[in-house]
């Protein structure tokens, strides 16, 4: 096996043009994982405190750090749930939104959780037409807010919303006064998913050598960017950044989690320590508990994800896998598919006899493959059982 960039091997084969790229914290980034907030809030999605448990329990398995867990300002179940997840004694930290309100950051004491995310909105545009608030009364908000939460013994992070639309001066202002009263780090929030990634280099690189404290980037996925702008973010200085079960949640959604670690991992040999096995597991879970089905092409957990049907693929797969897979499908808990229908060659009919211990001759090899088509270009995906049936049909006096 080569080394990280170029690698091949039986396990992953990837880019030869991939390069090193310097990240300032190095295995050092922290995934704070936000399912159980951001990704509940997408429509229609409410999680059971028990599903809400089982999700957390899993992540902290897997080796998440931190598990944004709820916003407790909501209702008093939702201070109960978060509790209930605090109480378990898991390894992550467990993270709480909170609005620069009293009773947001009561409740998230209450749930007595690690770590209070304060926030509010920054742009010029949610402060004239959501907020009605001025720059100066912001700022009595953040100094309030953060001591109130010291007070009380948590850990207070301030992140502004809206910063992607938000002069920078209006930022740094903000950031250097939750510096100098005690916030532990800062965050920055692409609410809109509307920067590109050269915006969100310019924006975490300039707070990165502004502030000393650690930075966080919550990014939205309108776009279409959000891995590629966490990835950027991460490389222009955050520590921390912030993702959800396949990109789930608000609108467009957030970073995907699984995306994230695997192009961390491979693509840029950042390592951070995740049990990414247990990826598909978790998808599973997710997709249950929130009662939507995951795509058939998510990256590395949908169903087709290592499927091939195409008949040139599906012989060179079954040669070397790595012809059409980046990585076995076993490092995320994932497998291989080879699927029926209308591109479907012979390759992919012997080896669908193999699998039944059926033999066959030339002639009935060629008459399956061709009835194989006919039935994909009806209905798309041939089963085993339809498979089976043309078996039936091709050879009538064959004993299964």
């Amino acid at each position: 096996m080569e080394g990280m960039n170029g690698i091949s091997g039986d396990e992953f084969s990837l880019s030869m043009y991939n390069k090193k790229v310097h990240f300032p914290w190095g295995n050092d980034i922290i995934i704070y994982d936000s399912t159980l907030r951001d990704g509940e809030q997408m429509p229609g999605v409410a999680f059971s405190p028990e599903q809400k448990l089982n999700i957390a329990i899993l992540l902290d398995e897997m080796g998440i750090k931190e598990i944004e867990a709820g916003f407790p300002g909501i209702s008093e179940r939702e201070v109960k749930t978060t509790k209930m997840i605090t109480e378990q004694g898991l390894k992550a930290k467990i993270l709480a939104l909170s609005r620069l309100k009293r009773e947001d950051i009561d409740a998230c004491i209450k749930a007595d959780v690690d770590v209070i995310l304060l926030f509010i909105a920054s742009s010029p545009l949610h402060l004239k037409y959501k907020l009605n608030l001025s720059i100066e009364d912001i700022e009595k908000l953040i100094a309030d807010s953060i001591d109130y939460v010291k007070e009380h013994g948590v850990i207070p992070s301030f992140s502004t919303e809206d910063s992607t639309r938000t002069p920078m001066d209006i930022l740094k202002k903000f950031v250097k006064l939750a510096e100098k009263v005690g916030a532990k780090r800062v965050g920055f929030t692409d609410t809109l998913g509307c920067a590109t990634p050269e915006a969100i280099e310019y924006l975490f690189s300039e707070m990165y050598r502004f502030t000393s404290l650690p930075i966080s980037a919550h990014l939205h996925n309108d776009f279409g960017l959000s891995l590629a702008n966490a990835i950027v973010a991460l490389k222009s200085g955050a520590r921390y950044v912030c993702a959800t079960v396949h990109g789930w949640g608000e609108r467009a959604g957030n970073v995907p989690l699984e995306q994230l670690i695997m192009a961390l991992k491979y693509l840029y040999g950042i390592d951070l320590g995740i049990d990414t096995e247990k990826l598909k597991e978790l998808s599973i879970l997710v997709s249950k508990c929130a009662g939507v089905d995951v795509p058939k092409n998510q990256p590395f957990v949908g169903e087709n994800a290592f499927a091939h049907e195409s008949g040139i693929h599906v012989a060179a797969v079954l040669r070397n896998p790595r012809t059409y897979e980046p990585i076995d499908p076993s490092i995320v808990g994932n497998r291989r598919r080879i699927v029926l229908g209308k591109h479907s060659g012979r390759h992919a009919i012997e080896k669908k006899l193999g699998e039944f211990g059926i033999n066959a001759d030339e002639e009935e090899i060629n008459a399956i493959v061709n009835m194989v088509k006919e039935l994909g270009e009806k209905k798309g995906e041939v089963s085993d059982d339809d498979f089976i049936k043309l078996v039936y049909e091709v050879r009538e006096d064959y004993d299964l």
